[in-house]
């Protein structure tokens, strides 16, 4: 038996033949059986046609991320066979359905290749044909000694909503595919089975997009709005379905520049507001973001980026938006941008970034992108328990006793205690222009009060760079070189980290605003520095140098519309070491 530490699956089809279904099930059986898991895939903006692929990264050992080379492919029609195959192990099998192509024999290349006819296996089963996916799937699970009956009990939950009748169709052909590679595959021979480790029930196999969906109502969030957009879209969907239990109210508005301003009328109005959307969508946003911070309504963004410009790669990933983000909007004001690494990141800085919104009241960002949107990993069920704080809002009570409430009182702290519209006593006006401590608009007439409010608006920085969360390091505390990333390259280079024992990492989770001490403290022993991410110009170092005067000159970048491979940063961190000598 070959020993593998890193087992992975993919699945390949056109459009439509339920390749993320069957990967959906597969991973989520996997985990409970006590497995580790990461997954993604990958599919065409289009909505028929192109190839859909969905990738399954297993192990007895935590993972944070899909790795590229396939041990067991699935393609369901030739371009997925031409598309995935080149990835595929020597020692590899592959599986695929006869009656639309056979491979040519220069492919094999000492990898196993399976036909089967899935119209004559559907027929016998008694199943659509449309069921040729989960009759696959049914003869990978056998191969890999799988729990049939915990695949069994997964189908059954994720098509209970469409009936028995569906999710017993469903399991007919899984059990199919099972016993027909019990008969004709023999496998005991397959090389890749799994001793499945303790239960995975102490586990959730979960998205970025449900845990930040998941982070923004542990926070008391109350009005989610946002227009459809990959890769953010599942955000809008999963709030809608927990709608009834959690009584938020979620609304789809006409576009873009509609929910932006929701979510300020909203938080305006005193009620905790969020609202997702990508880059295109968020282009539409930027003056709303500048009403915002002139107004210091507390507004709270998640951008799910993808690569632009204009619709650019709508179903891939990217970190192109970083520098947008961080100076969006006309005007100068603070505002802190949040970029979880992983799943349970992305429950946690949502959770932050509202609470630092209406703390501060202030734009907050949360930066995610479509790989850890969209990508499920096996993480144990987080403290779903958030300490939620408003800031400063005067209860009727408080307004009682102040003569004259002034909304944009200058304090040292620069914020100003908030009423809302409604509250006997806390009437104020409030626009877009330039205003006084009471609100009313100013002009240029009165520097005095220009520089007053514009000094107090600024004047928050310094308290919001103490409650960012600081860069975090992982690996050995000293190395012969560091890395320095944001976002989602956090689990490809923890992966890597792990056959590269003299480099470490360090992993940015606030990339603006950033604190300078901090970093050239952190930075002070570093032999060499390289910046890791997946955009093409190194937009955190330009960061990094523009506040601290730090400048990274080696950078690994990625940014051809897919994530970083672990193996990928191995490559080119050994490539790195070996020409600069290090």
């Amino acid at each position: 038996m070959v020993q593998t530490k890193i087992f992975n699956w993919e699945i390949g089809g056109p459009a439509g033949a339920g390749q993320q279904i069957a990967g959906n099930i597969f991973a989520k059986a996997c985990m409970r059986s006590g497995l580790y898991v990461c997954d993604m895939s990958e599919y065409p903006s289009r909505i028929r046609g192109g190839i859909v692929t969905f990738q399954v990264s297993l192990s007895n050992k935590p993972i944070y991320a899909v790795y590229e080379p396939t041990h067991l492919l699935i393609a369901l029609s030739p371009e997925a066979f031409a598309y995935c195959q080149k990835d595929v192990v020597r020692e590899g099998l592959i599986l695929f359905d006869k009656d639309k192509f056979t491979p040519e024999a220069k492919y094999t290349r000492g990898r196993k290749m399976h036909g089967v006819s899935l119209k004559a296996m559907t027929e016998q089963a008694g199943v659509p044909i449309i069921a040729g996916n989960m009759i696959m799937l049914g003869i990978a699970v056998r191969l890999m000694s799988h729990n049939l009956a915990m695949i069994e009990q997964v189908v059954r939950e994720m098509f209970g909503g469409k009936g028995s009748e569906v999710a017993e169709s469903n399991v007919k052909a899984i059990t199919f595919g099972y016993q027909y590679a019990q008969r004709e595959l023999h496998p005991k021979q397959y090389p890749y089975q799994f001793d499945h480790g303790k239960s995975g029930h102490n586990r959730v196999l979960v998205t970025g997009n449900e845990m930040a969906a998941l982070g923004a109502v542990a926070a008391g969030c109350q009005y989610y709005v946002a227009y459809p957009m990959t890769p953010a879209t599942s955000i809008l969907h999963n709030l809608t379905n927990w709608a009834d239990k959690t009584g938020m109210l979620v609304v789809q508005p006409e576009d873009e520049i509609a929910a932006v301003h929701h979510a300020i009328g909203a938080s305006y109005a005193g009620v905790r507001s969020l609202v997702a959307t990508s880059g295109g969508g968020f282009a539409l946003m930027n003056e709303g973001v500048s009403l915002a911070a002139m107004t210091e309504t507390p507004l709270t963004v998640i951008d799910s980026q993808r690569p632009g410009p204009a619709t650019g790669l709508p179903t891939w990933t990217e970190q192109g938006d970083l520098q947008y983000i961080c100076h969006a909007g006309h005007g100068e004001f603070v505002r802190a941008v949040l970029a979880p690494g992983d799943q349970a990141e992305a429950f946690t800085h949502t959770a932050l970034a509202l609470n630092l919104a209406e703390k501060y009241q202030i734009p907050t960002f949360v930066l995610l992108d479509k790989y850890l949107s969209e990508g499920h990993q096996a993480i144990k069920l987080p403290n779903t328990t958030v300490a939620v704080d408003r800031g400063v809002m005067l209860t009727t009570a408080q307004l009682a006793k102040i003569k004259n409430y002034q909304r944009y009182q200058i304090t040292a702290s620069g914020i100003s205690a908030r009423a809302v519209p409604g509250q006997p006593g806390g009437v104020h006006l409030t626009n877009s222009d330039e205003h006084d401590e009471a609100g009313f608009t100013i002009e240029g007439f009165t520097p005095a009060m220009r520089l007053a409010q514009t000094n107090k608006r600024l004047a928050k920085l310094k308290r919001v760079l103490k409650e960012l969360p600081k860069p975090k390091r992982y690996g050995p505390a000293k190395a012969r070189l560091t890395l320095i990333g944001w976002g989602s390259v956090k689990g490809p280079v923890l992966e890597a980290l792990k056959s590269l024992p003299n480099v470490n990492y360090i992993h940015v989770q606030s990339p603006w605003p950033l604190d300078e001490k901090t970093y050239v403290q952190l930075l002070k022993n570093t032999k060499h520095l390289v910046a890791i991410e997946n955009n093409a110009t190194g937009q955190f170092a330009q960061l990094l140098r523009q506040a601290t005067g730090i400048t990274i000159t080696a950078k690994i970048l990625k940014y051809n519309g897919s994530q970083f491979y672990p193996q990928e940063i191995v490559e080119r961190v050994t490539k790195i070491t070996c020409t600069q000598r290090i």
